[in-house]
């Protein structure tokens, strides 16, 4: 199995023990792969729900500019439920569970097409 196939298996999960969702794993897989170098990275792999320039770096480079959306409070409202389902107490909150959670909150997978 590949480090990437390994990584996409403990993302998923996270989604289903720490999130509740049962995740779709072509999605993730896209996913992940659009993460690009950044998963295998320790401090890349993963969002710092506490920084507030981490959030800022997910609504900008992520929200924004990959999924195409307009800035707005709704997208900080969004992250914010991300990281509450994620779970607050959860220190490492993999980059690619919060993409994932948010592309399917703004019904965004068609991007991933």
């Amino acid at each position: 199995m590949s480090k990437r196939d390994e990584l996409i298996k403990k993302y998923a999960a996270d989604l289903k023990e720490k999130c509740g969702v049962e995740p779709d794993m072509d999605f993730l897989t896209k996913v992940t792969i659009g993460c690009g170098p950044s998963i295998y990275n320790k401090d890349s792999s993963t969002v710092s729900a506490s920084s507030k320039a981490e959030l800022e770096t997910v609504k900008n480079n992520y929200l924004i500019k990959k999924l195409g959306l307009k800035d707005g409070p709704e997208l900080d409202k969004a992250i914010d439920a991300v990281i509450e389902q994620y779970g607050k107490s959860v220190k490492a909150k993999y980059r690619a569970v919060v993409y994932y959670l948010l592309a399917k909150h703004f019904k965004k997978e068609g991007v991933y097409k």
